[in-house]
């Protein structure tokens, strides 16, 4: 009896520890995906003219389809030369820990 005890404790352990790395595992692949996607979008942004670049959002097309990108373009209080840049990548399947965002903030000469 005593054996049967501490074999289900075992038992629930191990597998609580696999659900975990289940678990840790697609959060990894979210935060590899979405930060090489919002890097490669961020650098399309950054090369474009800043005073032409407007916030919108988007997708990453059939090789991403789950995940979308929303810019956000907006001024630096205080600093007239300086706009601020965030990015935000969504994974639209996954429900908890699902958005990457990416700030930038560039100059921008008159």
């Amino acid at each position: 009896m005593i054996a049967m005890a501490i074999l289900a404790i075992s038992l629930v352990a191990v597998y609580q520890s696999q659900s975990q790395s289940i678990s840790m595992a697609a959060n990894s692949r979210f935060l590899t995906t979405a930060s090489l996607l919002a890097q490669s979008r961020m650098a399309e942004i950054s090369a474009a003219d800043p005073r032409q670049v407007a916030s919108g959002n988007g997708n990453f097309g059939e090789d991403f389809p789950d995940y979308l990108w929303q810019v956000e373009i907006g001024d630096v209080e205080g600093l007239a030369f300086l706009k601020k840049i965030v990015l935000t990548v969504i994974n639209s399947r996954m429900t908890v820990h699902n958005a990457y965002i990416l700030v930038l903030y560039k100059v921008v000469r008159p």
